[in-house]
């Protein structure tokens, strides 16, 4: 009878046994970012269900307490549970995060496909990106909340109008190169319409770059987020945010570190597994890396 394996091969031998289609295998590393965002979404999506008290309930007689069973990480200034307050800042990280990503990158595809495959456009369409580009979202976030308020939506437009230009120079280089390939130019021929070959021909090869690129813009989206909210420039500060948390905290640093640590971690865990998660899915999805690998 075969020995039993080892518990480091075993463990050695599950994580091998995970593998792609197209025979990548995935390492250690890629799958634990996996577990840990999963985790994150997931309690932050069921927040309102699992955190032990209400974020936003103050309490004056419980405040700066350290970790007991009532309060497992311990309270901030005004009496209110951390734990629940960090589970429940990944909300709105989270939201803004990946509203920014999806946003820039569709509002980016349709413009980069305009801009690569029409010469007569791309010049007006790329100077406008030029000039996007030159504004600082901190600077553009301070300026939309000064016009319209602290809001989830100003912080949002703040962080998608400097990632639209990146996207469409993405899109545009690569429609540049593809437009030249002869499936294209005997669509064109052949007297396709404009938006067919937009969409069957040319967009197909934009989504591997496009989701490499979405996973670094949602990860830099949820850091700018927490930096504008520290700052003062982001959401309103009643609403518990993961950079909200710790600009609250900051003032008690040296008496309570842990109420800068605790979001601070979390934060940090969410980027690290997005962009490990970027890495991998660019190893992946890149030719090149693939007949590297053959």
């Amino acid at each position: 009878m075969q020995a039993d394996r080892h518990p480091a091969s075993r463990m050695q031998w599950l994580f091998g046994a995970i593998a792609l289609p197209a025979g990548w295998r995935l390492g250690v590393g890629p799958i634990i970012a996996a577990i840990v965002l999963v985790a994150i979404v997931a309690s932050a999506l069921l927040a309102p269900l699992i955190v032990p008290h209400n974020p936003m309930t103050m309490d004056a007689v419980q405040r700066l307490k350290g970790p007991s069973e009532t309060f497992p990480l311990g309270t901030d200034a005004y009496g209110r549970d951390v734990l629940s307050r960090v589970v429940t800042g990944g909300r709105i990280s989270l939201l803004i995060g990946v509203g920014a990503a999806v946003v820039s990158v569709l509002i980016g595809l349709m413009i980069g496909l305009v801009s690569g495959f029409f010469r007569t456009a791309d010049a007006v369409i790329m100077r406008v990106m030029d000039s996007l580009m030159a504004i600082p979202s901190i600077l553009l976030a301070i300026a939309l909340v000064a016009l319209n308020g602290p809001s989830i939506w100003s912080v949002m437009a703040a962080i998608t109008i400097p990632e639209i230009p990146r996207v469409v120079r993405l899109v545009r280089s690569v429609v540049l190169s593809a437009r030249e390939e002869p499936y294209v130019e005997a669509a064109i021929a052949l007297g396709s319409s404009m938006p067919k070959i937009l969409w069957q021909h040319l967009m197909p090869n934009t989504l591997a770059p496009l989701t490499v690129q979405g996973t670094y813009i949602c990860a830099s989206a949820i850091l700018t987020e927490a930096i504008l909210s520290f700052l003062g420039a982001g959401v309103s500060t009643e609403i518990p945010t993961w950079g909200n948390i710790m600009a609250e905290g900051r003032v008690y640093f040296q008496l309570k570190p842990s109420l800068i640590f605790w979001p601070g971690l979390m934060l940090s865990l969410c980027i690290l597994s997005i962009n490990l998660l970027g890495d991998t899915a660019r190893d992946v999805l890149d030719p090149r890396l693939k007949k590297r690998e053959a």
